[in-house]
């Protein structure tokens, strides 16, 4: 059994995709969408790869340290897709993460948040993978809509149609 495991989660948003890609990759931001989660650019400008990132997830004092590096950075135009990819860099959490940002249309967009990441706690973490997914996902299914609802709202109030 593999201790790489996928965990991909699509939404579809009420804005452009810009804008969508804008909000998502302003790393520092992050914890106003994802639950449980603090992040910091810790070298870089944020906006291109070799930005390093680090994060805490987690509530309270509770936290799991998370480093990563900005691997991939690819603005999305009118017709093609915006990609991020980061390296997950830490003791615990290693693999890559994945933004993508796909254009529907000039007023409409699909993100979708990726981790490939390497269970920890060798055949420990494989034996708990089936309980730790659902509740993992059903964590970003939360944090994706709270992106769905923050951008749609703010592209209505802004100029939206």
């Amino acid at each position: 059994m593999s201790s790489r495991v996928e965990l991909p989660v699509p939404v579809e948003v009420d804005a452009p995709a810009a804008q969508v890609w804008a909000y998502v990759t302003d790393w520092e931001r992050q914890g106003e969408w994802m639950l449980g989660t603090r992040v910091r650019v810790t070298g870089g400008d944020g906006r291109g790869t070799g930005t390093t990132l680090h994060a805490v997830t987690g509530v309270g004092p509770l936290g799991v340290p998370d480093t990563m590096e900005v691997v991939e950075f690819v603005e999305p135009t009118d017709a093609t897709p915006g990609r991020a990819a980061v390296r997950h860099t830490g003791k615990i959490i290693r693999g890559h993460g994945f933004f993508e940002v796909v254009p529907l249309g000039p007023h409409r967009c699909r993100f979708t948040f990726t981790e490939l990441i390497d269970l920890p706690l060798g055949a420990l973490g494989r034996l708990g993978w089936p309980l730790a997914r659902p509740v993992l996902k059903a964590g970003f299914v939360v944090s994706l809509r709270r992106i769905a609802d923050r951008c749609a709202t703010a592209y209505r109030a802004a100029d939206g149609p």
